[in-house]
């Protein structure tokens, strides 16, 4: 069987990959956010995060959530 060119890349490398990337978006969108309304913070129904967190809260209410320490998320 000849080998495909292509390299294949494994789950936990793709999350090594992704997990800083998507941090640094998530972070920069929260920023964002509480820039344009500093008084309040609030999401639109509309808007994915608003969605990923209602999908967080759900998961929480289940027990199906670890949470991790500031310094775990942001890698500080």
């Amino acid at each position: 069987m000849a080998k495909n060119h292509q390299e294949l890349i494994e789950t936990e490398d793709i999350s090594k990959i992704l997990e800083p990337l998507i941090r640094r978006v998530v972070r920069e969108e929260l920023a964002r956010i509480v820039q344009k309304q500093s008084n309040i913070f609030s999401l639109d129904p509309e808007m994915p995060l608003y969605n990923d967190m209602r999908e967080l809260k759900h998961r929480k209410v289940k027990g199906q959530i670890e949470l991790h320490s500031h310094e775990e998320v942001w890698c500080e």
